[in-house]
C-alpha cells in the first residue's frame, strides 16, 4: 500500500516533472523474477526506474537510512521503505556484499523485480565502469533469474554534485533484452564464471547506454579523483604561499 501510495505521488510527479523517455518496457515480463542490473549515474535512478515501470522494483539501501534516530530519521526510513529499499547491514566480515545477495535472493524467490548497480557506486565521471562479480552474477546464478540489462541517461546532469535545484530535463531509460545465464545455474562459486557473467552484462549495458568503459572499479576511479583534486589544492596553496613570499 505505501509502495502504491510512493508510486502515484512521487513517481507520477517525476513523470510529469521530467517526462523520461523509455525505450524497451516490452522486455520487463509482467510476472515472475527478473534481476534488473542497471547503470549508476545519480541518486535519483532508484526513483526514475520504478517511476517507468508497472511493477514494484526493490533496490538495496545502506542500513544507516533506516536506523537514524529522531523525527528526520522516522521519516526517511519511511520514505526508503516506502520506495522499495532494502536495509543492509554492512556490518559483519563480508560487509554488504553479502547482504546483498541475501536480500536479492529473496526478492527473486518472492517472484519479485530486484534492482542492482553492478558497478557498486555511482559513476564519478560519467562513464561506465567494470562491474563488480559478486551480487549480480551470484543471485542469478543462484536462482536461474533473468538478468535485464538497463541503461539510465543523462540522470546525472538533472542534479550535479553541488547543485541544490535540480534541471528540468529528460533523462531517458533504455531497457535491453532479457539475459540467460541458466548454463550456470549452481556455479556462483567459481569467480571466473562470475566475472564472465558480470562483464557479459556490462557489455550489454555499454550498448544501451553509449557510455565510454572504463575497465577499473568506480570506488578505485572516486579515489584516484579525490587524490588528484588534493594534489592540485596542494600545489595550487603551495604556489599561492611562495608569491606571497616573492
Amino acid at each position: 500500500m505505501i509502495y502504491g501510495a510512493m508510486k502515484l505521488s512521487i513517481g507520477n510527479g517525476l513523470k510529469l516533472a521530467f517526462r523520461p523517455w523509455v525505450e524497451g518496457l516490452e522486455n520487463i515480463p509482467a510476472h515472475g523474477p527478473a534481476i534488473l542490473a542497471s547503470n549508476h549515474l545519480s541518486f535519483s535512478d532508484s526513483f526514475f526506474l520504478p517511476a517507468v515501470l508497472d511493477r514494484k522494483v526493490t533496490f538495496i539501501a545502506k542500513a544507516e537510512y533506516f536506523t537514524t534516530p529522531g523525527v528526520k530519521g522516522k521519516l526517511t526510513a519511511a520514505f526508503f521503505k516506502g520506495v522499495g529499499q532494502l536495509p543492509v547491514d554492512r556490518s559483519g566480515t563480508r560487509g554488504a556484499g553479502e547482504a546483498a545477495i541475501k536480500a536479492g535472493i529473496e526478492v527473486i524467490e518472492s517472484g519479485g523485480l530486484f534492482g542492482i548497480y553492478p558497478e557498486g557506486t555511482r559513476s564519478p565521471d560519467g562513464r561506465l565502469y567494470r562491474g563488480k562479480p559478486g551480487g549480480l552474477a551470484r543471485v542469478a546464478l543462484a536462482t536461474g533469474a533473468p538478468v535485464i540489462p538497463v541503461a539510465m541517461i543523462d540522470t546525472e546532469k538533472i542534479q550535479p554534485p553541488g547543485k541544490v535545484m535540480p534541471k528540468l530535463m529528460r533523462p531517458g531509460i533504455r531497457i535491453g533484452k532479457p539475459l540467460d545465464f541458466s548454463r550456470y545455474h549452481g556455479m556462483e562459486g567459481d569467480r571466473y564464471i562470475l566475472r564472465s557473467v558480470t562483464d557479459e552484462v556490462m557489455y550489454e549495458i555499454m550498448k544501451l547506454s553509449g557510455q565510454e568503459y572504463v575497465d577499473i572499479y568506480a570506488t578505485v576511479a572516486k579515489r584516484q579523483i579525490a587524490e588528484e583534486t588534493k594534489r592540485r589544492a596542494e600545489e595550487k596553496r603551495a604556489g599561492g604561499e611562495s608569491g606571497k613570499q616573492g
